[in-house]
């Protein structure tokens, strides 16, 4: 075997199907070519990379999952896959797609009218608009069908005000779903606030959040809310309660997934590259029992995970992918990619504080990745309260 290609010790690579490589082989060359040179800069500035978006139009992924509308209509299986590498280049850019892609167009894919769809898709799809998905608030994370947004039927417009926390894109996005409650018969919605390329409503008053450690090459906003009118025709009509919302995030809690492995093959690369190159008491490190026995158990469980969210994929695009088998691929790849990109970066030393060995990147970015869409033990209760029969949380 290649020591280049050991990262796919049981060559998962041969079980995709030849659409599912080629989207594969062309975002890792994105990746190496546009965002492998610029991104530490901008994860040093915390900068957004606006630059890369031509490069993400170009390559045709935008919408992922969608058919027509300009969108791919990939399997979830191929969506994973572009998570998994461009997050295997930087967490960010991963971020800017998964946001547009999977919560965004895909909450008008699932919820919005036709007209919606005609009107919204095609331009989100060639990156002529941003968007954002605005449903977590500073009280209501892990809880979010808590949230306390509330809009107010007002003639033919609705009335929104809450505050909104953690929302990627949220201070340069053109079409923002905002996830209220409403009023009438307290039951969460979508609407979608449509700034038409000009200034945002007086209403809508978004900060970029600053101070961050991780995902710092993607902008999110903390957002006030008040008064803000939305017409009555920009309410998704088939996003009725919570329970869509819910729906939405369990269908792409395996794309989280697959981005958490994408981090742990960069990891586990780096460090085995490392290794090779390091010299100590004479000779490369990756000659001491010590090191191999670490990148052993590191490809090990890297290894596990490839297989467990290629499967999780194909159940899901045979439909038959349960909400807790959802969450098991997201907690095991969110847990184990954290530890390999743990491990990575103490192989490093103090190299691994360095951007420019990007270990310490990815490990941050994990340390965001197992958080969203449900943190490990909100997903550990998912499962077992399936493998129990009990439910302990309501």
């Amino acid at each position: 075997m290649d020591i280049q290609e050991t990262s796919d010790f049981y060559d998962v690579a041969s079980l995709l199907t030849e659409d599912e490589r080629d989207i594969g082989d062309r975002v890792r060359e994105f990746v190496a070519s546009r965002v492998i040179p610029s991104i530490n800069d901008h994860w040093e500035a915390a900068t957004m990379p606006m630059s890369l978006l031509d490069g993400l139009r170009e390559l045709g992924i935008v919408g992922t999952t969608i058919t027509g509308y300009g969108c791919p209509g990939m399997s979830r299986t191929a969506a994973g896959i572009v998570a998994q590498e461009l997050s295997r280049g930087d967490g960010s850019v991963n971020t800017i797609n998964a946001v547009q892609s999977g919560l965004v167009m895909g909450s008008i894919d699932r919820f919005g009218s036709e007209g919606q769809k005609e009107k919204w898709l095609p331009a989100l799809a060639r990156l002529e608009s941003l968007g954002a998905f605005a449903l977590t608030e500073p009280d209501h994370g892990s809880d979010s069908v808590g949230l306390e947004t509330t809009a107010r039927l007002d003639g033919d417009e609705w009335v929104i005000n809450g505050h909104k926390r953690w929302i990627g894109l949220g201070s340069v996005a053109d079409i923002v779903i905002i996830w209220a409650r409403d009023v009438a018969d307290d039951k969460v919605k979508g609407f979608v606030l449509d700034r038409a390329s000009g200034e945002y409503p007086d209403g809508y008053r978004p900060t970029v959040i600053e101070g961050k450690i991780a995902k710092r090459a993607v902008w999110q906003a903390d957002i006030v809310i008040e008064d803000l009118r939305i017409p009555v025709e920009n309410r998704l009509p088939h996003a009725n309660s919570f329970r869509d919302v819910s729906a939405l995030l369990s269908s792409t809690r395996t794309t989280v997934a697959w981005e958490a492995v994408g981090h742990a093959i960069a990891a586990f690369e780096i460090a085995r590259d490392y290794s090779l190159e390091r010299k100590q008491f004479g000779k490369p490190i990756a000659s001491f029992q010590l090191v191999q026995n670490k990148l052993a158990n590191m490809l090990s469980d890297l290894t596990c995970l490839r297989l467990l969210v290629l499967r999780a994929s194909r159940l899901q695009d045979e439909n038959r992918l349960s909400n807790a088998q959802a969450s098991l691929a997201k907690l095991a790849a969110g847990q184990k990619a954290r530890e390999i990109c743990r491990e990575a970066r103490d192989m490093l030393g103090g190299n691994g504080l360095l951007l420019e060995r990007h270990v310490a990147r990815h490990l941050l970015d994990m340390e965001v990745v197992h958080t969203y869409e449900g943190t490990d033990s909100m997903q550990s209760l998912i499962i077992g309260r399936e493998i129990t029969g009990i439910a302990a949380f309501s």
